[in-house]
């Protein structure tokens, strides 16, 4: 077995053009905007992508097919991190959540008609899309068997009837992949199917947008009904009662991309803290020369490679083709609540200015806490990983 961590040429290329991209583009238009893009200008966007095409870094994720640059995983680490320096840069690129997820798995499970009519134009940039699964208490949330939207037979297709919340991206989306029960009851393991729903259906509504402590993701996150909501059966995406399953070829990846852009967001917090320190004097010297600010600083950099490291363990995993619910749980546990601690102690080595608007940092502070929730709560994941452990443990025992 080989281990290493080369970086391939291409792409370290397309890393290194994505940085300057970033620099150079995105962060004018992120301050300009102050980074709160909920209301999701529309102009914006297709400014922000028209420029990455232009850099030859658009969509690095989506295959060649799709009009993409056709990474795997690994290589789609290197690149996001470079993207999610700006809180913008993922949207510029079209790798964004939850478009980026929404394509890999219809890239995996959809017919070639429904790749021609929703992959490509999401893969282009020509439409925005939502993945509508979470509910309202008591409903399908960090425990999806919850699941109570269902779905019913009808003449020629399905209705749909459930509350949706917190979908993020509804607002102005052009199609849901909407999660709804085909059988059982809540509660049960089975029975989800993902449907296919054109946003303009009259029996799906957005009723609400939901004020949230981030600002950063496109169109924000709504509250959606869906009565009465009827679609053929053209509009199943894969098998009726293998949504669950289809879900974790998903969230998988999913969770990873996250890790990869936020890793961006801690490593700008990062050089913001190491160039006030260089810079600021207090006590008779630099910051950066005080012992205490030393120990932040340098926590902060153990714990970004140890971030980046576990990140790129999983992906190798992901990309063999191998079983990696494991590590990606392990790295989307350490590196949500490492990018928590990152932006932490870089708001406190810039002290006053940290909390400021004068600085990123209180916008990237707001930006990273929902990080420790999405894709599944940091306890969520570590019950999951101790049970892992515990049934191969059991595994062992059984076979000595």
């Amino acid at each position: 077995m080989s281990i290493g961590f080369e970086i391939d040429g291409r792409v370290a290329d397309v890393a290194r053009r994505t940085t300057e991209f970033v620099r150079d583009v995105v962060m004018a238009e992120e301050q300009a905007c102050d980074g709160n893009v909920h209301a999701g200008p529309e102009p914006l966007r297709r400014r922000l992508q028209g420029a990455a095409r232009e850099a030859g870094v658009f969509a690095p994720h989506a295959d060649a097919e799709w009009g993409g640059l056709g990474m795997d995983l690994c290589g789609q680490a290197v690149v996001f991190e470079a993207a999610g320096y700006s809180l913008l840069g993922p949207l510029a690129l079209n790798c964004a959540a939850p478009d980026e997820g929404n394509m890999h798995l219809l890239e995996k499970v959809a017919t070639e008609e429904q790749k021609e009519r929703y992959l490509r134009p999401l893969a282009a940039g020509t439409a925005r899309s939502c993945f509508a699964m979470t509910e309202p208490a008591p409903g399908a949330g960090s425990d999806p068997r919850a699941l109570a939207t269902t779905a019913t037979r009808i003449e020629g297709g399905w209705r749909i009837d459930g509350r949706k919340w917190f979908i993020s991206g509804a607002d102005g989306a052009a199609f849901a992949i909407c999660m709804a029960r085909t059988s059982g009851s809540p509660g049960d393991a089975g029975g989800a199917t993902m449907f296919l729903v054109d946003t303009d259906n009259p029996g799906m509504k957005i009723v609400r947008n939901i004020d949230t402590l981030d600002q950063g993701l496109f169109g924000g996150h709504s509250e959606v009904v869906f009565e009465g909501c009827e679609i053929g059966d053209s509009a199943v995406l894969g098998e009726v009662d293998k949504g669950f399953a289809y879900a974790q070829v998903r969230l998988g990846p999913a969770r990873m991309t996250h890790c990869m852009r936020w890793l961006g967001v801690a490593r700008r917090a990062q050089d913001t803290a190491l160039d006030r320190a260089a810079q600021r004097s207090a006590f008779g010297k630099p910051l950066a020369e005080l012992g205490m600010v030393q120990q932040l600083l340098a926590d902060s950099e153990i714990d970004i490679e140890t971030s980046r490291a576990v990140l790129w363990r999983a992906c190798w995993e992901l990309d063999q083709g191998r079983q990696a619910a494991q590590h990606t749980s392990i790295a989307k546990t350490y590196v949500s609540e490492a990018v928590n601690r990152v932006v932490d102690r870089a708001v406190q080595v810039c002290g006053a200015l940290g909390i400021s608007g004068d600085a990123p940092l209180s916008r990237l502070y707001r930006e990273v806490r929902p990080f420790r929730i999405y894709d599944g709560p940091s306890e969520t994941h570590r019950w999951a990983i101790a049970k892992r452990a515990v049934r191969a443990a059991r595994e062992r025992v059984a076979t000595r």
